[in-house]
């Protein structure tokens, strides 16, 4: 590609980058506090593609306008494949990737690792955790601040290859490509038929039970169900709560 046409591949990319920040796309590929570096990046990339035109702009002495040509005269024509180069372009503004869901969820072992430390709780009933909160309490803490209390969590459906069903965040360092499942068994008064990645609301009670995870053999800790309802999916699906 000449000068020209990779300015127009740089402005391109640069509002895809806007878009994708602008619209939430952006959280299905990184976590939302980089949402102003994604934003900025953008804004770069178009003012350094509006720049390369600017400075590629025909301009001659006699006014002519400028022909591109080579060292003996001739004009050179870049070939037409190039502009394939644009294709994942629009791909990336066209197609919205799903979130990682319950596949992923349950081929990869949880992320449940040690708090820093358990703060205290705020009053409230039911008790409002996410699920990394709630699995970390439950396993480090052995629910000691969690007994006595109804808690309500919100996540996301997968089953293993039983049916047996859990609750489930991907929790985020930075970006999806590092993205790790917190997982928390169900028991008690589960809805009859759960559909994987559908999202639900459960309100329940700690109970000492847990299990290993059998990819990693990692401590998966359970939830005794008092109530349930579906809920939408969340704006940002991934858990950045998480510190692991």
């Amino acid at each position: 590609m000449n000068r020209k046409a990779q300015a127009i591949v740089l402005f391109l990319i640069g509002g895809a980058v806007l878009r994708a920040g602008f619209t939430g796309l952006c959280l299905r590929y990184v976590k939302a506090g980089l949402r102003p570096l994604l934003l900025a990046a953008g804004v770069v990339l178009i003012a350094a593609a509006v720049a390369t035109l600017w400075y590629e702009r025909p301009r001659t002495a006699d006014g002519d306008p400028r022909r591109e040509e080579g060292d003996d005269g001739h004009s050179h024509r870049e070939p037409r494949v190039s502009w394939l180069l644009v294709l994942p372009l629009f791909a990336l503004i066209l197609v919205a990737p799903p979130a990682l869901g319950s596949y992923t969820a349950m081929h990869t072992g949880t992320a449940l690792q040690r708090p820093w430390g358990f703060p205290a709780l705020p009053a409230g009933d039911p008790l409002k955790l996410d699920v990394a909160d709630y699995a970390g309490r439950a396993v480090y803490d052995h629910g000691r601040s969690l007994e006595h209390r109804r808690v309500e969590v919100t996540g996301f459906i997968a089953l293993d290859g039983h049916g047996a069903p859990y609750l489930v965040r991907m929790a985020l360092n930075c970006c999806a490509a590092d993205a790790q499942p917190v997982k928390i068994g169900l028991i008690g008064r589960i809805p009859p038929v759960l559909q994987p990645d559908t999202w639900l609301q459960v309100t329940g009670t700690y109970t000492r039970k847990r299990t290993k995870d059998p990819v990693d053999g990692g401590a998966i800790p359970y939830l005794e169900v008092s109530g349930s309802r579906p809920v939408p999916a969340p704006h940002d699906p991934y858990d950045e709560s998480w510190n692991g």
